[in-house]
């Protein structure tokens, strides 16, 4: 899978616990930090308001997309 590098401003105290969480459970902050991603974006998936949020912000693009096309 590819990958791409983003940067992550944290407030000291998560950073210093998801630093212990990492240690805790023998994997890199990092990928700490790619479990917690995984985890908000498969509950965004399931989240029936989200999904409806989305479809009104897809319509929203379409709509200027078209305009700027025509």
């Amino acid at each position: 899978m590819a990958t791409k590098v983003l940067s992550l401003r944290l407030p000291e105290e998560i950073a210093m616990e998801i630093a212990a969480v990492a240690r805790a459970n023998g994997v890199s902050v990092s990928r700490a930090i790619r479990f917690a991603i995984e985890d908000y974006v498969v509950a965004q998936r399931a989240d029936k308001a989200f999904k409806a949020r989305l479809k009104k912000r897809l319509e929203e693009d379409r709509e200027l997309l078209e305009r700027l096309a025509d």
